[in-house]
């Protein structure tokens, strides 16, 4: 497997330069969510594979099945001087639909949940505060209950080369971006 982003030109794997910062989201088919991120400025690097699941070493195949428990997600490894956690964490919340359980739009399965994993207790207190206020813009706009899962970091395994910035490689791919199209409350998080 090739080391290198195909957009940014920067390395997929660790070790990653110092003072850098990692971040996993599981909004629904990982292609979308992937592209999502690389744009960002302050994206050092991003991966797709599969978290918060029970087999070792799981493929694309095994995951569709449900049978192994693991999300698609995108690794986000930032610069934290130039974006920080909670803005990455209002393009997760707005762009996708964290209300949808066990799918995303049509996307239906185990491996399209909505989820956060967390690399330290910052982290984590981020992420529960941004979904504490995410939900009360979704309570006055008259939407559900988020189902979002926020955890600690699990293994991350990384999805086939196939699958890297496939969207990249594949410009007229699939993406499934279902959205609640309500705005995170501004002036919520650093």
């Amino acid at each position: 497997m090739s080391d290198r982003h195909a957009v940014l030109g920067t390395p997929m794997h660790p070790p990653f330069p110092e003072g850098l910062e990692r971040a996993v989201f599981g909004m629904g088919c990982f292609w979308g969510a992937e592209e999502l991120y690389w744009q960002v400025d302050g994206v050092f690097t991003t991966a797709v594979g599969y978290a918060g699941g029970e087999t070792a070493g799981p493929s694309y195949e095994l995951v569709c099945t449900g049978r192994t428990g693991h999300a698609e997600v995108v690794l986000v490894v930032f610069d934290p001087a130039r974006v920080s956690y909670a803005e990455l964490l209002k393009m997760f919340w707005e762009q996708h639909d964290p209300t949808q359980g066990m799918r995303q739009g049509n996307d239906i399965g185990t491996q399209y949940r909505s989820l956060i994993q967390v690399h330290s207790a910052e982290q984590r207190r981020t992420a529960e505060a941004s979904r504490d206020a995410y939900q009360q813009a979704l309570n006055k706009a008259g939407r559900g209950a988020i189902t979002t899962e926020i955890t600690g970091a699990t293994e991350f395994w990384y999805a086939e080369p196939s699958h890297q910035q496939y969207l990249a490689k594949n410009p007229h791919g699939y993406r499934c971006h279902a959205r609640t199209d309500v705005p995170f409350p501004a002036g919520v998080g650093s």
